[in-house]
């Protein structure tokens, strides 16, 4: 996991890797970049478990859209950069109360290999996590 910098997007948080998709690039392309910038390691072998739509204050506008993914197989040794440090946790010692808020409900579903769907709205700071849908497909 990655722990963002304060005065970054997310900052004092632990998080997994990622970043906004370029301009004709796929989300499984934006995926291993995003891990190679931010980490150093080359992933292979990604498993798209689905979607995460964010909300941010008014309902009414999307603000993010997320896909997420995973994998068990990489080359390469991790180094931290700019966007933050860098650290293995076992299942066990997640630090949820140190992540964003919805990640306590989707991280589970994808640890557990499973495919899913979910809206989740926060207040306009993102600080606290109003209302949530989450599906499993």
């Amino acid at each position: 996991m990655q722990k963002k910098p304060k005065g970054l997007f997310g900052g004092e948080k632990w998080n997994g890797v990622g970043g906004k998709i370029k301009m004709n690039e796929t989300p499984e392309e934006c995926a291993r970049r995003e891990v190679f910038e931010e980490t150093g390691l080359n992933v292979t072998s990604l498993k798209s478990h689905g979607i995460l739509n964010f909300y941010f204050g008014d309902r009414s506008g999307l603000d993010w859209i997320v896909h997420v993914f995973s994998t068990r197989t990489f080359k390469g040794s991790p180094r931290p950069s700019e966007e933050g440090v860098l650290q293995w946790f076992a299942l066990k010692d997640i630090p949820y109360e140190e992540m964003w808020q919805d990640d306590r409900y989707w991280l589970p579903l994808l640890l557990d290999g499973k495919s899913f769907e979910g809206d989740f709205y926060f207040d306009e700071e993102g600080k606290r996590l109003l209302d949530f849908n989450l599906r499993t497909q």
